[in-house]
């Protein structure tokens, strides 16, 4: 590999911690979320550092051309993002049913509550 692409690959990993830093510093990314691209950002950064280690594991896992090992890694780091997505969201759904049933149901007793004011209201007047 060239210089270049050494280059390139420190300051991808580079731009991707700042970004999820900057994120979780304006609070528009949780902790439990950032933790999988921090995670991916330090490896990048590592493998872009140091990029013999990246042939030490490829070797230590058994894997021929290292680069199939970055994208294995890649895509486990997705799969684990989208599971959590997926059970964050199965939570949301759940918390959002509740509320609109809860809702429901205050409405109707406002409902059935103003029926008996002006009921008690029309009796009064009479």
């Amino acid at each position: 590999m060239s210089i270049t692409s050494y280059i390139f690959g420190i300051l991808a990993a580079l731009l991707t911690l700042g970004v999820v830093i900057e994120m979780l510093r304006r609070g528009r990314m949780r902790e439990r979320h950032a933790i999988w691209w921090l995670v991916a950002g330090t490896l990048a950064l590592i493998i872009g550092v140091f990029p013999s280690t990246l042939t030490w594991a490829g070797a230590v896992f058994g894997v021929a051309v290292p680069v199939n090992l970055v994208f294995f890694v890649s895509i486990a780091v997705l799969f684990l993002v989208c599971i959590q997505h997926s059970s964050e969201l199965t939570t949301l759904e759940s918390k959002a049913r509740t509320l609109a049933e809860r809702s429901s149901l205050h409405e109707l007793r406002i409902e059935e509550l103003e029926r008996t004011i002006t009921a008690l209201r029309d009796e009064r007047n009479q």
